[in-house]
C-alpha cells in the first residue's frame, strides 16, 4: 500500500511539471535578463544567410493596387478564391522546395538546433542587447518555417497559428534548459527585454501574406533595428497593413489586436505608432482620427506558386539549389571559407552540422569567453560557492588543471 501511494504520489508529481512546463511565461527567465552593453561580439548567421538568400523572393513594396480576378484553370470551372487586395503583397518563401526533400528539411533542423543551443555554450549575457534582439529572431523565424515546413501545402495557416493547440503556444524549443514557445519569446522575453517596444512584432515572420515580411538577410546586431524599421514601413503601407474604408473608418491587420499588449490605450496609441511609418493619402486619413478597425486578415501561406500567381521574380526552383548554394559557401571551396554551423556533407547529400555551435563564434570571442569563465572560477573558489563550468572541450579543461594542481584539492 505505502509503494501504491508513492507511486500515486510521483506520478502527480510528474503530471503538476509537465503541466507547469506548458504553462506560458510570466516573466524573463534569469538567464536571459543580462546583457553587455560594451559587448564587442557577434553571433555568426552565414547558414542562415544562404538558406534566406536562396529561398526568399522579395516581391517590393506594395502599390495598393488590387490585384486580377483569378481566372478558372483550363479543363475545370474550378477557381482560387484569393483575398485581391494582398495577394501580391508580402515577401515569398520556396516552402515548395522542402515538401518531400529530406536534405532541405534536415538543413532547416540542424540550423534551428544550432541557435537553440547557443546560450548553453555561450550564455547571452556576454552579449548587446541588439545582439540578443537578433538572437530571439532568427531562433523564432527559423523555428517557425520548421513547423509550417512539415504542414506545407496546407494553404491556410489560421488553425496552425491561431487557438489553444496553435503552434506558437507549444513548448517547440529548450533553451538553457529551459522550455519556451515562440509566444513565451515573443510577449514575455522580447516584450519586457526591450520596453514593449511594438517595432519587434516586424520581426517575427509568421509565414502568412497578413504577416510581416520575412528578410532575404538574418538579423544581425548591426542591422537588427534598421531592418525591422524597413519591415514596419512596408507592413503598414500595404494593403494587408492598413487602409482607410472611409472618412471614419480606418481597417488595420488583425495582427495589431493579437498584439494589442503593445498599445495599452488601444486606438490612440496605435494611431501613434502607425503615424511614424505610414505614408501618402492614407497618413492623411488617419490623421483625421478615424475608427480604427483591426479586421484585415490573409492566412495565405507565403510560398511561391501555390496562390497561382506570377510574381515576376527570379530564383532557382531546383529541389537540390539550397544544398547546392550552401555547399558552395560552407564546402571548402576556392577561398577557403571558414564553416559556421552550416557545414554540410557531400556524401549523400546528407545534412551534417558539425561544430553547430561554437563556429558561430570568432576565435576572439572564445578566448574572451574561456578568460571570464576561468576568473568566475577562481572568484567561486575563494568564497567557497559553486564553481562556474568553463566554456571548451575536455582536453582543454585537462590543460587548465595541469596549469592549475591546486585547483582539485581546494575543492
Amino acid at each position: 500500500m505505502k509503494h501504491r501511494t508513492s507511486m500515486v504520489v510521483l506520478l502527480g508529481a510528474l503530471v503538476s511539471l509537465g503541466a507547469w512546463a506548458q504553462e506560458p511565461l510570466t516573466a524573463v527567465p534569469e538567464p536571459f535578463q543580462r546583457f553587455d552593453p560594451a559587448s564587442p561580439f557577434a553571433i555568426s548567421y552565414a547558414d542562415l544567410d544562404v538558406l534566406l538568400k536562396t529561398m526568399v523572393v522579395d516581391v517590393g513594396r506594395s502599390n495598393r493596387d488590387k490585384a486580377d480576378p483569378t481566372q478558372a484553370k483550363v479543363g475545370t470551372r474550378m477557381k482560387m478564391s484569393v483575398n485581391r487586395s494582398t495577394i501580391s503583397e508580402g515577401n515569398r518563401f520556396y516552402f515548395e522546395e522542402f515538401k518531400g526533400n529530406e536534405d532541405n528539411q534536415k538543413l532547416l533542423l540542424s540550423m534551428r538546433s544550432s541557435l537553440e543551443q547557443i546560450p548553453s555554450e555561450v550564455p547571452l549575457e556576454y552579449l548587446s542587447r541588439n545582439e540578443q534582439l537578433a538572437y530571439w529572431l532568427n531562433l523564432y523565424n527559423v523555428t517557425l518555417l520548421g513547423e509550417i515546413v512539415k504542414v506545407y501545402p496546407q494553404r491556410s495557416l489560421k488553425k496552425l497559428l491561431t487557438g489553444r493547440n496553435s503552434i506558437l503556444a507549444q513548448k517547440l524549443l529548450t533553451v538553457a534548459g529551459i522550455p519556451l514557445s515562440l509566444n513565451d519569446i515573443q510577449y514575455t522575453i522580447l516584450k519586457q527585454n526591450y520596453n514593449n517596444d511594438p517595432l519587434i512584432m516586424y520581426g517575427l515572420y509568421q509565414g502568412i501574406i497578413g504577416g510581416p515580411n520575412i528578410r532575404k538577410r538574418a538579423y544581425t546586431g548591426a542591422n537588427v533595428y534598421r531592418l525591422l524599421e524597413n519591415n514596419a514601413v512596408e507592413f503598414v503601407n500595404s494593403n494587408r497593413g492598413t487602409y482607410a474604408e472611409s472618412e471614419d473608418v480606418f481597417r488595420v491587420s488583425s495582427l495589431y489586436e493579437r498584439n494589442a499588449g503593445y498599445f495599452s490605450n488601444f486606438d490612440s496609441d496605435l494611431n501613434a505608432h502607425l503615424l511614424k511609418y505610414i505614408e501618402g493619402d492614407e497618413r492623411a486619413r488617419l490623421l483625421a482620427n478615424p475608427r480604427i478597425k483591426p479586421n484585415i486578415e490573409d492566412w495565405t501561406v507565403t510560398d511561391v506558386y501555390g496562390t497561382y500567381r506570377d510574381i515576376g521574380a527570379s530564383s532557382s526552383t531546383s529541389s537540390a539549389a539550397l544544398l547546392d548554394a550552401v555547399q558552395n559557401v560552407f564546402g571548402g571551396g576556392e577561398g577557403g571559407n571558414v564553416a559556421t554551423s552550416g557545414n554540410l556533407s557531400a556524401a549523400a547529400s546528407q545534412v551534417q552540422a558539425k561544430s553547430p555551435v561554437l563556429d558561430r563564434f570568432s576565435p576572439e570571442m572564445l578566448d574572451y569567453l574561456h578568460e571570464i569563465k576561468a576568473k568566475e572560477a577562481e572568484t567561486n573558489l575563494s568564497r567557497g560557492t559553486v564553481t562556474v563550468e568553463e566554456l571548451g572541450t575536455a582536453e582543454e579543461q585537462k590543460q587548465q588543471q595541469e596549469r592549475d594542481p591546486e585547483s582539485d584539492r581546494d575543492q
